[in-house]
């Protein structure tokens, strides 16, 4: 009996100690919805295939221009964090009492679940380019692409060349925009080209191909003379507030250029210039030979006087040694006459004459 007991007891303590030592539960990373306008959200997993959402063109987040993220059924507590990049992201949107608007929102927010269980965000762009926005929760983090679609065209620009010799062809281009700056492809742009009186009107439509999306060139082939005047024009959005001021019609001149008779211009300052030249040449050598006549006559003097000044060096030595030599001669001469009468006087205490 006392065995049994003691079987039984070391059963429980195992159970019970299994039961300490069991893990927690996993915290619960929930579950993600994406809707637009109340619709499930078409795409979004990959990069290939983002939400495709039209940019706030009226300057207000409304539920047609935005990703709806809902996170549910997380832990309690739990703190939902969203990054976005090329993307915007708001915690609610636009009403009548509190509007919500292209400038608002930021790319970064986070959602502390408290004591519910749910967090929800919204997400809209105003780029054409693709953007991602990454959800994390309870350690899980799960990233979404968006895409904005290009709005009403709003602007539109024209480029064309200063000038163009005459008979040249000139390529023109338009480009239309929409109020974000996204480059609008299927847009009707018209151009005027004016040319010594004729103005001829042509209807263009830019293009959807990636490469040159938004832009339409047109070839103007430049008269003999003068000058073409281009007018872009187009319909375009209403103004809105907030947001940047629709422009309708750009102008664009191209002067025609004359090259024959530019080219004779040039030749003409050319020959100017050589002659200009060749006078300053003559200038210069003429210069040249002064200073080389300056310095034979300078060479002279200089020799000149050089041998004015040896001569009379040689001249003062020669008087120098006569003298020197008259002194010694009558110095001799005195010397030896005492030298003779002390010889005369003293003839046991004789001197040597000096020869």
């Amino acid at each position: 009996m006392n065995s049994f007991k003691k079987v039984s007891l070391i059963i429980a303590a195992a159970l019970t100690s299994t039961m300490l030592v069991s893990p927690a539960a996993q915290a619960n990373a929930g579950t993600v919805t994406l809707t637009v306008a109340g619709s499930a959200a078409t795409g979004g997993t990959v990069v290939g295939t983002p939400v495709s959402l039209p940019v706030p063109a009226d300057n207000s987040i409304d539920a047609a221009d935005a990703l709806r993220i809902a996170v549910t059924s997380v832990d309690t507590g739990t703190v939902v964090t969203a990054v976005a990049t090329n993307a915007t992201i708001v915690p609610a949107l636009a009403t009548s009492a509190a509007p919500v608007t292209a400038s608002s929102g930021s790319s970064t927010l986070s959602v502390a679940t408290g004591t519910g269980t749910a967090a929800d965000f919204y997400v809209y762009t105003k780029s054409t380019a693709v953007g991602t926005v990454s959800i994390t929760r309870a350690g899980t983090t799960t990233v979404y692409y968006v895409q904005g679609t290009a709005g009403a065209l709003n602007s539109i620009a024209l480029t064309a060349p200063t000038s163009g010799a005459a008979g040249t062809v000139a390529t023109l281009r338009v480009t239309g925009y929409d109020v974000f700056g996204n480059t609008k492809g299927g847009a009707t742009i018209n151009t005027l080209v004016s040319s010594n009186g004729v103005a001829t009107a042509t209807t263009l439509t830019t293009d959807t191909a990636t490469a040159t999306l938004g832009t339409k060139d047109q070839t103007v082939t430049l008269p003999a003379s003068g000058s073409v005047v281009v007018t872009a024009y187009a319909t375009v959005a209403t103004a809105v507030t907030g947001l940047s001021v629709p422009v309708g019609a750009v102008t664009a001149t191209v002067v025609v250029r004359d090259l024959a008779s530019e080219l004779a211009a040039k030749n003409a300052e050319l020959a100017t210039a050589n002659a200009a030249l060749a006078v300053a040449n003559a200038a210069l050598a003429a210069e040249r030979a002064g200073r080389a006549a300056d310095k034979v006559a300078a060479d002279k003097a200089l020799a000149d006087a050089k041998a004015v000044s040896d001569s009379a060096t040689v001249t003062a030595k020669v008087a120098s040694d006569l003298a020197a030599a008259t002194a010694a001669a009558k110095y001799k001469a005195e010397y030896n006459a005492l030298a003779t009468k002390w010889n005369k006087k003293f003839p046991k205490l004789k001197v040597a004459l000096k020869k």
